[in-house]
């Protein structure tokens, strides 16, 4: 389990803890996955314990029922680039002697890794 800006991780699975001052508690939900499962403590270590909890009875539930449990960052995505920009990208690769995947990884690494975030 790791703790990082306020975001756990545990199996895989990413999940944020919140505040809210009006009923004193901690809450958060799992992150980037479909099925909306939240979780609820009065400390840290009760938020991140409900957490992981959650997280267990989630792919419980999965097994239990034969549901497949939704993976966070599967290691795909589509995103929509237009055609000109597709067009551009699959020159620059081809210039380059690397696939359109190939770029695009190196471009996010780049971003990811280089830029600075505010």
């Amino acid at each position: 389990m790791s703790l990082v800006n306020n975001d756990i991780s545990y199996k895989g699975y990413s999940g944020s803890i919140e505040t809210n001052i009006e009923d004193q508690c901690l809450h958060g939900r799992i992150l980037f996955i479909d099925d909306l499962i939240t979780y609820e403590g009065d400390t840290v270590h009760s938020v991140v314990q409900a957490f992981q909890d959650a997280v267990d009875r989630y792919l419980a539930y999965c097994a239990r029922t034969g549901k497949p449990a939704n993976k966070p960052h599967g290691g795909t995505f589509n995103v929509r680039i237009g055609k000109d920009r597709h067009r551009e990208a699959a020159k620059c690769a081809r210039n380059k002697n690397i696939s359109i995947n190939e770029l695009i990884c190196l471009a996010l690494d780049h971003e990811l890794h280089h830029s600075k975030v505010s």
